[in-house]
């Protein structure tokens, strides 16, 4: 049996893992730490998080079903459960259960509350409902202000006002707060967007640049990559090679979503459809 400080180690390298996007790796070693404990809600919750991944829907959700059984109500399973929800087109069963992971997080979690909020938003800015998201991606700013998440959301909102200055600024400045790639992608599109071509050109250069430093990493995310050289570069040839490596080693919908488009860039229209 493992020793509660070798189980410890075991979590934070599962946690990494994930944050690196070796997901394939994070998934082996929660499995390797639900196999011992079959009881730890945590340890579900990164089977969970890898699983959904690497496209293994029905194992991501009977990992976060086990969750709410363990712990009913519980915060992280609640959270988890509505990204399922989602990501399966309820979108009123998800910001169900996002509401209950709100009203059961204490006011003096203010960050959580924050992340919360901006979830709630991002669900009602795919249902179409502007008002509703603006004003959610208002409340997390208000409940955390200068928060990163906050900022990213209300900047989608305001792209979808076609408030395009707007969203620009709010880019720009959470950039410069914490410079991430696709951050900077997302500030190209809204400067293209707000017709100053010349700083989108920049901002797409230093995109492609520091997308490609990162792409030979495993099981990285290259999706926002894939979309540059299909909607902005016009090197579908590029696409197809980055949207084939990232398909060799996950299969979620998001994955196979890109495949498809930079197949049918490339015109095979039967394997993309």
């Amino acid at each position: 049996p493992y020793t509660t400080l070798f189980r410890s180690g075991l979590k934070v390298e599962a946690w990494l893992q994930l944050g690196r996007h070796e997901f394939t790796q994070a998934l082996a070693t929660a499995t390797r730490l639900n196999q011992t404990a079959p009881d730890d809600v945590e340890v579900y919750g990164y089977l969970v998080d890898a699983n959904i991944e690497l496209g293994n829907y029905q194992d991501a959700v009977t990992a976060a079903q086990w969750m709410l059984d363990i712990r009913p109500g519980n915060v992280p399973g609640l959270v988890r459960a509505a990204y399922l929800r989602e990501l399966h087109g309820n979108l009123g069963g998800s910001l169900e259960l996002l509401q209950m992971a709100y009203d059961s997080t204490p006011l003096s979690e203010t960050e959580d509350r924050a992340w919360l909020l901006t979830q709630m938003a991002h669900l009602q800015l795919v249902n179409g409902d502007l008002p509703k998201a603006d004003s959610c991606a208002a409340a997390a700013l208000t409940a955390f202000p200068d928060y990163p998440a906050g900022i990213d959301t209300q900047a989608q909102v305001r792209l979808a006002q076609a408030r395009y200055p707007d969203a620009v600024t709010l880019l720009r400045r959470r950039y410069e707060a914490a410079p991430r790639t696709e951050v900077l992608y997302n500030l190209a599109e809204a400067q293209e967007l707000a017709g100053r071509r010349e700083d989108a050109q920049e901002s797409f250069r230093e995109f492609e640049h520091q997308a490609l430093a990162q792409s030979a990493l495993a099981d990285n995310a290259n999706h926002q990559l894939v979309s540059y050289y299909l909607d902005h570069a016009g090197e579908p040839v590029k696409a197809l090679e980055i949207a084939r490596r990232e398909v060799a080693h996950r299969q979620d919908v998001f994955t196979l979503d890109s495949y498809a488009w930079a197949l049918a860039a490339n015109g095979d229209y039967q394997a993309a459809g």
